[in-house]
């Protein structure tokens, strides 16, 4: 499938906010010429680069090897590759099995099916005993396109983020899925990584931070926090440079990459100085990464918020850019949330 075209830049030129030089993003942020890959190409680079480390690790598949780019892996490893088929409650219970051996499990499917379909052997028999097997959800978020509302994923951080012991993470492009692979696989306990189908611009670098359980500030403001996760970081980025540019705002960026563990230090920080905040995903409103900011400032630093995702909807068969245009999930609608609150 083709790049999303919401996502990718329009304005190479200058971006009129001011950058983190710690978080090394790409020279090329807002170039038309940016590198896009999909995060699921970034986790089985990681896959390959953990086979060739760590012989404890597995990788298990519900039938959809090439989809979830396992295939490198089983191509290389096929000794410690498994097709489970169709079947995505046996996927969790032997992904279970094979940690209490002493291996680290990776189980791969469309977030819709895993999760979606298996969150009841996830939550017995991996999480309720704390269990070392990684979930990997491909194909999350609306941007999976034409296959409709069955295999749109927009559920799925809330299923995980309510389950104890689980970590959740959703990589905000493909560098950073090979980063969140790795790391993975040295947490110990249940994660679950979430990952999309569509291609998006890789605007991190190999030298760009990351740490599970560390939100990562990419660039500063004092007028607004604007907060995200997966590929729409780009579009939080992007959305930045048009408040900067358009309305002299100075967002604050945030990638949030790890929903659970949230970084409750970096944003309360963030949140207290601007006095505003804005959260963008790629996932229900409810109970996804917008709620999880939601109950972490209403405790620690309580202000303004507008939650900007899908609107307590289902998706629908269509093109990724006409999707995205028909849900309100676009550069325009962040820079609306932040001229409501900011005017409130």
């Amino acid at each position: 499938m083709s790049s999303i075209s919401s996502l990718r830049p329009r304005d190479d030129k200058a971006t009129y906010m001011k950058i983190n030089p710690k978080a090394k993003l790409s020279r090329k942020l807002f170039s038309k010429t940016i590198e896009t890959a999909a995060t699921r190409d970034g986790y089985g680079q990681g896959l390959v680069s953990l086979g060739e480390k760590n012989e404890k690790v597995v990788v298990l598949c519900a039938d959809l090897t090439e989809s979830t780019r396992c295939r490198h892996f089983a191509a290389k490893f096929p000794e410690r590759f498994v097709e489970v088929g169709v079947a995505e409650q046996n996927l969790a219970g032997l992904a279970s099995g094979l940690a209490m051996a002493g291996y680290i499990p990776f189980i791969s499917s469309f977030a819709v099916f895993s999760p979606g379909r298996n969150w009841e052997q996830i939550r017995v028999s991996i999480c309720y005993s704390n269990f070392n097997v990684k979930i990997v959800g491909s194909h999350a978020g609306i941007s999976t396109g034409p296959d409709g509302a069955t295999h749109q994923a927009l559920e799925d951080i809330a299923l995980m983020r309510v389950l104890p012991n689980m970590t959740v993470v959703a990589p905000a492009d493909a560098i950073e899925a090979r980063k969140a692979t790795e790391e993975a696989a040295e947490k110990k306990g249940p994660v679950y990584l979430r990952l999309t189908r569509s291609e998006s611009p890789v605007f991190t670098t190999a030298k760009t931070p990351f740490q599970i359980g560390r939100a990562e500030v990419l660039t500063f403001g004092n007028d607004v926090t604007i907060i995200s996760c997966g590929p729409f970081v780009y579009l939080a980025l992007r959305a930045a440079a048009a408040l900067a540019k358009t309305y002299k705002i100075k967002a604050e960026v945030i990638n949030c990459h790890t929903i659970k563990p949230l970084d409750i230090k970096t944003i309360v920080q963030s949140a207290g100085k601007t006095g505003a905040v804005v959260t963008v995903e790629e996932h229900q409103i409810g109970c996804g990464l917008g709620s999880a900011v939601a109950e972490c400032l209403v405790e620690n630093q309580p202000v303004p918020m507008r939650l900007v995702g899908m609107p307590d909807s289902f998706g629908e068969s269509g093109e990724p850019d006409e999707l995205l245009e028909k849900y309100g999930l676009t550069v325009e609608r962040i820079v609306g949330a932040v001229l409501e609150i900011i005017d409130k």
